[in-house]
């Protein structure tokens, strides 16, 4: 027999990516009900699917961020033995990133949730709102069990592709001015290579060896640069190289087709790493992604656009909820382009504001990640894991505010909401100048 519910909640966040990750954590520890639905079958969001992508963008101006991703770095580099560490990234622009352990991070964000009280629901997908005016009065969703309804006081949408959102009627943009999305891409690692040989020439794209690759038919024309980095484990490397172009990412048919090329892709790059770089001779594939990374989908629109002039400019918005530093990471939208330029000068960063992922209309959403309000420029420098997780945590705690005030989220009173931030560890905002930190 098919099972229907209908429950409640003061915080529904949709989407258990690192961005819903924050957003739950937060609103848990303010004592909030909170419930986290998640399509797949682990959180964590292109930790999942992309497993041993480091965690870039924290820290700008060599100075962590703060906030949840600090204390998740913390507790993973505090084991025995640590499960975490910084290190410097080898391309260029990106400065210092977190590499990590994949399952052990996957069990402490698993762990945190439950500790913030958190209701995580896996294998569930969020279909509809139900709309009364301006506000969500109702999420209807399903599992393996049938249909429900969910009814919250705030929505948060951290889906990756903010379907719930666009379905509530908050405008968007498909990619960029064009409608052309950045690559989706199938990572893996090589376990058992040689460091010390395999980076032995200081190259970090491979070129060399790509070009005769591509010219004798073993590599695809897009492998021309090969983005490899140490893993965290000894002698395991990451690879995420393959990218497929020309995808949707909001059409799954689209999706898994692309998810079985690029295992073709990953498999000829795997035979040509072992036969044609040296240190890789004896190295094996792993770790194969369970889909593909959807790095652009719907941009959506927010009581403001971030630009990426404003951004290149270092602008510091008053309502600036996370900093960073990151460079313009563009992939493959139009062609097979790739670009990592600085957006700042050196000694520079900007802030992200809170207004970028607030809706216009909408009295009782918000939404964060790779959904916020941001044109194709600013889109490329913001989208990082960690910043990803800020924006959900300024949502979370801002959700507090907009529940105990009852007044739309387009009434949070930023000031209020940057001291809640600071008070939980979050850097750069305000008066308070990252450099200090």
């Amino acid at each position: 027999m098919t099972e229907h519910t209908d429950s409640a909640t003061d915080v529904l966040i949709i989407g258990g990516g690192t961005a819903g990750f924050g957003a739950a954590v937060a609103a848990g520890r303010l004592g909030l009900k909170t419930c986290l639905l998640e399509a797949g079958n682990k959180v964590g969001g292109v930790m999942a699917f992309c497993p041993g992508m480091p965690w870039g963008g924290a820290y700008p101006l060599d100075t962590i961020i703060g906030g949840l991703i600090e204390e998740l770095s913390d507790r993973l580099a505090t084991m025995s033995p640590p499960a975490a560490e910084k290190r410097n990234c080898t391309l260029e622009n990106f400065g210092a990133e977190i590499q990590y352990d994949h399952d052990i991070a996957t069990l402490t964000l698993f762990e945190m949730l439950e500790e913030a009280g958190v209701e995580t629901r896996l294998n569930t997908t969020a279909t509809a709102p139900v709309m009364e005016g301006n506000r969500i009065v109702a999420v209807e969703y399903f599992d393996r069990h049938g249909a429900h309804v969910i009814r919250p006081k705030i929505v948060i949408d951290c889906s990756g592709d903010g379907d719930i959102s666009a379905k509530a009627g908050v405008p968007y943009k498909l990619g960029d001015d064009s409608g052309n999305m950045m690559g989706v891409t199938l990572t893996f690692s090589m376990e058992g290579a040689d460091w010390d040989r395999v980076f032995a020439e200081g190259d970090p794209y491979f070129q060399r060896y790509t070009a005769k690759g591509i010219a004798e038919g073993r590599l695809h024309q897009d492998l021309g640069k090969l983005y490899l980095m140490k893993g965290f484990h000894p002698n395991s490397v990451f690879c995420n190289s393959v990218v497929i172009r020309g995808v949707d990412g909001t059409n799954p048919t689209e999706v898994g087709r692309a998810t079985q090329e690029g295992r073709r892709r990953c498999l000829q790059m795997a035979q040509f790493l072992r036969s044609d770089v040296p240190g890789f001779e004896r190295a094996r594939m792993s770790n194969l992604g369970p889909t593909v990374g959807v790095r652009e989908t719907r941009k959506l629109e927010g009581l403001l656009q971030i630009s990426g002039a404003d951004l290149a400019a270092g602008t510091k918005y008053p309502d600036g909820i996370v900093c960073c530093d990151n460079p313009i990471d563009d992939v493959m939208r139009a062609s097979d382009e790739m670009t990592h330029d600085a957006i700042v000068e050196a000694g520079s960063y900007y802030t992200l504001p809170f207004r970028a992922l607030v809706p216009k209309r909408i009295e009782n959403l918000m939404f964060a990640g790779r959904i916020l309000s941001a044109d194709p420029v600013a889109f490329a420098s913001v989208r990082g894991m960690p910043q990803c997780m800020a924006m959900g945590q300024a949502c979370g705690t801002a959700a507090a505010q907009a529940i105990a005030t009852d007044r739309p989220v387009q009434q949070i009173d930023t000031n209020q909401l940057i001291k809640a931030l600071q008070d939980q560890g979050v850097h750069g905002l305000g008066h308070d100048p990252l450099a200090a930190v």
